[in-house]
């Protein structure tokens, strides 16, 4: 098995929770996360902005839990008479009631049942804003602003209540189901919806902000002059943005508590991500770089034993024509000593022969 299979097998095994302390701690991993395909970056942020959710949900609980304690005794005390019926909520009060943020648990707090114009709600979100949190009760609905998020939450009272099947109630009636264990039912129907709504709201911002920063990562290996695919960055997008998210948490998580507002969060919170984009980026032409340079090492290598290759078999070549010359000179030394032999052997006998024809007649 190759050392690049095995890394690839290692990468598929990573859990979510390896993911997400690679996508903080090594960001030399996100090349090779990216390399997974859409469908697993995706269902990572998918996980990532569902803990977001449940944190926020978590925190909105907290708060309503206080709020509705210390709504009690302002509602026994102060608060004049109101009922509800069929998705309308009236008030008896000619005037707006307004509760400052000193004296509001979730913020400045407007209650305003027989306004339905468009110009005096938009005064009221402004105020609302500008104060950082708050609450707006409307005839039809409840509007809500946090510290910890961008805009605001509308929330139609019969798409809340309905599901609890109330369609009526007054004020000895919530204070009776306040201090009741059926108010339980709606903690878990706030905690649904806020679920269902922040995951959908911070899931589509989570995945803008990721196309920006791959246009912006897109732009990055322009200038690093490293070629890479949209689709990779727009991966690598995805991993460099589990930071923010988790600082997002726990500026929520904060914000349960203390109210702080950070004027340039949302500044940070793409920055951090860029910069971890960019990081990787980097990384991945310093690996490049690395390798291309390791692969001209290999080639020079090669290079190197092809032409002592070449010059052993070339010094081979000339060992072996000089061997079969010296073969070849030694067999005709050997046939011309054999043919000298031969001629000799010859003239002995011609001369023996002449001598024995000489002899004289008598002797």
């Amino acid at each position: 098995m190759t050392e690049e299979k095995e890394k690839k097998e290692e990468v598929l095994k990573q859990g979510f929770f390896q993911k997400v302390w690679n996508s903080i701690t090594k960001i030399e991993k996100y090349p090779d996360m990216a390399a997974e395909g859409l469908g697993r970056a995706f269902t990572y942020i998918c996980k990532v902005v569902a803990i977001l959710a449940i944190v926020l949900c978590l925190g909105t609980m907290y708060q309503t839990y206080h709020m509705l304690q210390e709504g009690m005794q302002y509602l026994k005390n102060e608060f004049p008479e109101f009922s509800y019926q069929e998705g309308v909520l009236e008030v008896s009060t000619k005037e707006r009631i307004t509760i400052s943020e000193d004296d509001s648990y979730v913020g400045r707090t407007i209650i305003d049942t027989k306004t339905e114009e468009e110009q005096v709600i938009n005064q009221y979100i402004n105020e609302i804003e500008k104060s950082g949190s708050g609450v707006i009760i409307l005839k039809d609905k409840v509007i809500l602003k946090n510290g910890s998020i961008a805009g605001t939450i509308n929330y139609q009272y019969r798409e809340l209540l309905d599901q609890m099947e109330i369609s009526q109630f007054t004020k000895q009636t919530v204070i009776d189901y306040v201090n009741s264990s059926q108010v339980i039912a709606l903690y878990v129907s706030v905690f649904i919806t806020i679920f269902v709504y922040s995951f959908i709201m911070y899931l589509l911002t989570t995945l803008s902000n990721a196309i920006f920063l791959s246009i912006f990562g897109y732009l990055t290996t322009w200038i690093a002059r490293i070629k890479m695919r949209f689709l990779a960055i727009f991966n690598m997008s995805i991993y460099a943005l589990t930071l923010s998210i988790f600082l997002n948490m726990l500026y929520i998580a904060v914000n349960i508590f203390i109210d702080f507002n950070m004027e340039y969060f949302q500044v940070m919170y793409v920055a951090v991500a860029a910069i971890y984009l960019v990081a990787a980026i980097f990384i991945l032409k310093t690996e490049f770089v690395k390798q291309q340079v390791e692969l001209m090492k290999i080639l020079e290598t090669q290079e190197l034993v092809k032409k002592e290759m070449e010059e052993k078999e070339q010094a081979e070549k000339r060992e072996q024509e000089k061997k079969e010359r010296q073969e070849k000179d030694q067999e005709e030394e050997k046939k011309q000593k054999e043919k000298e032999q031969k001629k000799d052997e010859k003239k002995d006998s011609d001369q023996q022969e002449g001598v024995e024809g000489g002899e004289p007649e008598g002797v």
